[in-house]
């Protein structure tokens, strides 16, 4: 008897954790508390926060035979991410970036964040896959940053802190951007009024799709598992003949994926893969990359507005990072706060949409240049 007691014992988490697990407890009910209360991408962090408690209460779920060792296999093969790109696809307008194709500059314009924190990324001792793994956190696309730190080989590794930092900075958008488009503008500039976009034709928008694939993926076939998957949902939507695949992975499919992602993507977080100070490295290199990218936006916006004698507003390059709608919707409210008539949504989704494909190709690029595949 006192032996199955003994066994027991050793058997509770009392026995089996120590202060860093606790830690990390805390941890997650502090971005429980952000998704819940504070509306903090909810959809992300919910699943990630409680898979981060998950793995810290009980270790052995995120081990080969564990629950969630088979869900993390999804991110290593790239399978989730991509799944999440179509849906991201299906609904998403591109219109607004078709009908101003020079938004394709503002969104490729914000990847120099991504770029700088790379060589800023060696500097702090990171290989060079480290390092491209942890700048493409800039583009504040988090499918885009697991699917790359898996394809790089940091699953076991820096994974976890990669889309942690991630998701974390895309929920911070509103937090992080304003401060950053009011330094670099001036009050002229942040009330100019765009003229309105023209009416994309159906023919345009169904074309839009399959010559973005064709185009990038020639020139970096790496790129064919997001771009291929976020154009084939876009077509879906456009097409408008294929209503209930639209609707599927738009919808249903899109939140089992997002389960099934931010759960696994959490449960990476055990103390022992966290709790280091090259974790700490890498939540400073992804804001700083965040940074940058918003500021190369709105400095390239600024340019755009001189070139055009005062016709674009240098807001909407803030937008040019990936995290949509919410980046646009950014730009908006910062210009509405010096001219609430001024409705400048529609012209910032275009920048905002070209930072989705941007990010794609900045991910393809590092891929290319490691000559993984």
């Amino acid at each position: 008897m006192l032996e199955i007691i003994q066994n027991l014992a050793s058997q509770t988490g009392f026995a089996t954790l120590d202060w860093k697990n606790y830690l990390m407890i805390l941890i997650s009910f502090v971005l429980m508390y952000l998704a819940i209360a504070k509306g903090f991408e909810p959809l992300l962090l919910v699943p990630i926060s409680f898979g981060m408690f998950l793995v810290n209460m009980f270790p052995g779920i995120i081990e080969e035979g564990g629950l969630l060792h088979y869900f993390y296999m999804l991110d290593e093969w790239s399978i989730l991410p991509s799944l999440i790109f179509m849906g991201v696809g299906a609904m998403t307008d591109f219109g607004p970036l078709i009908a101003y194709p020079p938004s394709f500059i503002l969104g490729a314009a914000a990847q120099f964040g991504i770029y700088g924190a790379y060589f800023l990324a060696i500097l702090f001792g990171f290989s060079g896959k480290e390092a491209a793994a942890i700048s493409i956190i800039g583009g504040a696309d988090g499918p885009t940053s697991i699917f790359l730190a898996g394809k790089l080989g940091m699953g076991g590794t820096l994974m976890g802190p990669i889309a942690v930092a991630a998701y974390s900075y895309m929920s911070l958008v509103p937090v992080i951007q304003p401060p950053i488009m009011k330094a670099l503008t001036t009050e002229k500039e942040r009330v100019v009024r765009m003229p309105q976009l023209r009416q994309v034709t159906k023919l345009e928008k169904i074309l839009f799709p399959i010559i973005v694939t064709l185009v990038v993926c020639l020139i970096l076939p790496t790129t064919a598992p997001l771009v291929g998957m976020l154009m084939l949902g876009n077509l879906f939507r456009e097409s408008g003949v294929v209503k209930q695949l639209t609707e599927t992975s738009s919808n249903a499919l899109m939140y089992i994926v997002v389960i099934l992602l931010g759960t696994s993507v959490g449960a990476t977080t055990s103390a022992e893969a966290f709790l280091k100070v090259s974790t700490l490295k890498i939540v400073v290199l992804g804001l700083v990359a965040f940074m940058l990218g918003t500021a190369m936006g709105v400095l390239f916006g600024k340019l755009m507005y001189i070139v055009t004698k005062g016709k674009v507003n240098p807001l909407i390059g803030s937008a040019g990072v990936s995290a949509v709608p919410m980046a646009a919707r950014v730009s908006q409210k910062v210009c509405s706060e010096y001219d609430p008539t001024n409705f400048l949504l529609m012209n910032a989704m275009g920048p905002n949409v070209a930072g989705v494909i941007g990010t794609a190709v900045a991910a393809g690029s590092f891929l290319a240049i490691f000559n993984v595949h």
